[in-house]
């Protein structure tokens, strides 16, 4: 199975599906799965942009309104997470999933899927300490604080995350900390200097990502957010890791550190001050939550790949192969049943406020997770398609093309039937919207 792995979307859908034909042309292979690592940019219509936390002059539409009127439709299934420049209102309608225009689907604040047999996580947004333990509590009409909390990663999704059995692969928009010390350190340092205090402080990646990727164990691993192309390769424990890849001590290169390009806009990383991080995630042998279970096996090593935002001459797509246990045509794409039932045993924690409890131990949550996989098996059952649960509708209208200036209205708060037929399927309430 081949798959596109793109880093950092920005709008700019086109440019990365004519990229992508162009690669099939030239060499002859079909993709048969997009994967978008953040910053997306759904916007549908102006009301959106006053969602979507960029300086005023970086607000633009981009493409995604054509895919969502249904102008253009996108050639390939595309999985995609979410980062921190995001049409936030749109995806909290779709906290638990959902295509956001035909053929484009969002995982969610945190999610897996199946394809042709392969599970796909993923995990939206980006990690602050400040919001790390609050509840999902901001709602429509965003102010200058909410905009920003609202793509924060939390540790209620991180927590549910963290009662998976492995994956196969698994996207992030921010990277797992201490990654880049699994790759070639020194030539990341030459090519991106300013990396260096915050690779130094442990700062430069998201604590809990480290503890998901020590649990699930996926075989690959695909991040955007950092503007740079960088692979590492993260060998877990009990397979002579985890420690520095050897391309990070050894590594005598001498590339140059790349010149900035005038044309490019530095919007990636969130305006906010930043603060040190909380003591008890600072280390990468402290979990954020106690496991679900006794230690799974998983990949005894992963292949961590983070790529560069799309614009001419970047790195910011590449096309992989991985394994699929299923051949079929066309794929399969389905729920996850174990997802399934972590997130209805799970649901009556999740706080709509900024109080946040943390999930039971695990002798209490473990049978409830496993009394809750077998009720989706009886009553959902196993490998559900999502197309026969959820379907693409328009909540809001699409762009208003007599609009301007720059003074962009709030947005209407919108219940998304596709986040209904979710929370029907299960049994549980929509506390989303």
């Amino acid at each position: 199975m081949k798959i596109a792995v793109e880093g950092c979307c920005h709008g700019q859908l086109d440019a990365i599906y004519s990229r992508i034909e162009q690669l099939e042309r030239q060499n002859g292979y079909q993709v048969d799965l997009v994967l978008i690592c953040g910053d997306f940019q759904a916007m549908r219509t102006q009301a959106d942009l006053s969602c979507m936390a960029v300086p005023q002059k970086y607000l633009a539409m981009g493409d995604f309104p054509k895919y969502y009127t249904g102008e253009k439709v996108a050639p390939i299934l595309t999985l995609i997470i979410g980062g921190n420049h995001e049409a936030s209102n749109y995806m909290w309608e779709l906290y638990h999933g959902g295509f956001l225009a035909p053929n484009m689907y969002y995982l969610g604040a945190a999610g897996v899927v199946q394809f042709n047999g392969v599970r796909i996580a993923g995990l939206s947004g980006i990690y602050k300490y400040h919001d790390y333990r609050i509840g999902h509590y901001e709602t429509l009409p965003y102010d200058h604080g909410s905009m920003r909390s609202i793509y924060h990663v939390r540790q209620f999704d991180v927590q549910r995350m963290l009662q998976l059995s492995p994956v196969d692969i698994c996207l992030s928009h921010d990277w797992p900390q201490y990654i880049e010390r699994h790759g070639d350190f020194n030539n990341l340092m030459r090519r991106k200097p300013h990396f260096r205090s915050d690779a130094e402080t442990g700062k430069l990646g998201s604590p809990p990502l480290l503890e998901v990727l020590k649990k699930v164990r996926p075989a690959r691993w695909f991040s955007g957010h950092m503007h740079v192309k960088f692979e590492a390769t993260y060998k877990h424990e009990g397979q002579g890791g985890p420690g520095p890849s050897s391309t990070a001590a050894s590594s005598s290169s001498s590339a140059p550190a790349k010149e900035a390009n005038p044309d490019e806009i530095q919007i990636d990383f969130d305006d906010e001050d930043e603060a040190p991080i909380a003591p008890e995630l600072a280390a990468s042998s402290s979990d954020p939550t106690p496991p679900a279970s006794e230690s799974r096996p998983g990949a005894s090593e992963t292949k961590f790949l983070a790529l560069d935002k799309c614009l001419p001459k970047k790195d910011f797509l590449e096309v992989v192969d991985f394994p699929a246990p299923l051949t079929t045509d066309p794929p399969k794409f389905t729920f996850d049943t174990e997802w399934l039932g972590v997130v209805r045993a799970t649901h009556q924690w999740f706080s709509r406020d900024k109080r946040q409890q943390s999930l039971p131990s695990d002798n209490v949550l473990r049978p409830l997770i496993e009394e809750n996989i077998r009720w989706v098996k009886e009553n959902v059952g196993e490998s559900k398609d999502i197309t026969e649960v959820q379907a693409f509708t328009m909540t809001s209208p699409g762009p208003d093309p007599a609009f301007r200036g720059n003074r962009f209205p709030q947005p209407t708060s919108y219940t998304n039937p596709q986040t209904v037929a979710f929370c029907e399927m299960l049994g549980i309430p929509n506390n989303v919207n």
